[in-house]
């Protein structure tokens, strides 16, 4: 099921890299949030794109905004990961169930078992602004998140 502009966003609640537990729909009628789906933790496009938001992290949380980063990998993986880049943002783990919030959000890869990179931009209503899938080789543009987000 493919999700679009205009819907509501799935709610989930997922455990952190520090297993505490987020739940999105805790951030509604506060803050937009842009979630991030990506495949894998410790991979290069992957390690490139949450760097650019670790290192412009003043335009991706907020007052308004907050992001959400979001693999199968577990919380123990995404510790790691999360220590040695310095991610301060919540990097969750759609770890087991394997992938269900991937899946709803119209983003799991069956074949590989592992998330697209898809981005969805809600905002403070709950509902989509913006959504983007790319393939696995294409890196996602942090410029149109800033974009939408400044819309809203």
């Amino acid at each position: 099921m493919a999700i679009e502009i205009g819907d509501e966003a799935p709610d989930f609640e997922l455990p952190d890299q520090d297993r505490a537990p987020v739940r999105l729909s805790s951030y509604r009628g506060k803050k937009n949030v842009v979630l991030v789906f990506y495949p894998l933790s410790f991979t290069g496009t992957c390690q490139a794109e949450l760097c650019t938001i670790r290192d412009q992290i003043e335009d991706f949380t907020g007052d308004d905004v907050v992001t959400l980063a979001v693999s199968v990998d577990s919380t123990a993986v995404h510790k790691r990961w999360a220590d040695e880049q310095g991610y301060t943002f919540p990097i969750l783990a759609d770890f087991w169930p394997h992938g269900q919030v991937s899946r709803q959000y119209g983003v799991f890869d069956e074949a590989g078992g592992f998330a697209l990179r898809g981005t969805f931009i809600i905002d403070k209503a709950g509902r989509v602004a913006y959504t983007v899938v790319n393939p696995m080789s294409t890196a996602r543009d942090a410029d149109d998140y800033r974009k939408v987000l400044a819309s809203l």
